[in-house]
């Protein structure tokens, strides 16, 4: 793997590309304490300033770790397309209703009683360090390139790593 590290824009665009084409984060809360507290979390949106906002109830465990320590840590994973990123940051939660109605849809009333449900919460997930794993021409060329290196003995460039400064 090559090592290409992204800034501001470039980096955004990674991280909204793949927090959004992954979906389904790792959240890990609770982070100083053993053991962490770690739930699958829908990504609902990367927004223009890199903010990553996820849909949650207020009476979970999770809403309550963040509101005793805000830091987290968001594992994205796709294997299948040999994608992955880490993301630490720090966690806000909002009850606010434009905010809710923005992101709220219709597979999250598999989670709420409806839009209007009271304890529907956002939480703003704020990025301070971000690290990204990438294949460059996809699954298939990933693989061929394995097999090419293990017969040939010569190291093959699999992807692109790197950290992503949005800041």
């Amino acid at each position: 793997m090559s090592t290409k590290d992204l800034m501001r824009k470039e980096a955004l665009n990674k991280l909204k590309e793949l927090a959004e084409g992954i979906d389904f984060t790792m959240m890990d809360t609770n982070l100083g304490g053993k053991p962490s507290h770690i739930i699958p979390m829908s990504t609902k949106e990367v927004d223009a300033t890199g903010a990553i906002w996820f849909l949650s109830n207020s009476n979970s465990k999770h809403n309550a770790y963040i509101e005793r320590d805000n830091a987290v840590q968001l594992i994205y994973a796709k294997p299948g397309d040999m994608e992955y990123m880490t993301v630490f940051g720090h966690a806000y939660i909002t009850t606010d209703r434009n905010v809710i109605k923005k992101y709220y849809g219709k597979f999250d009333d598999t989670w709420f009683d409806g839009i209007d449900d009271p304890n529907v919460t956002a939480i703003k997930v704020i990025p301070e360090e971000a690290y990204y794993w990438d294949t460059k021409n996809g699954k298939l060329t990933t693989f061929i390139k394995m097999g090419v290196g293990a017969v040939t003995g010569k190291k093959q460039d699999l992807g692109v790593e790197g950290e992503l400064d949005i800041e």
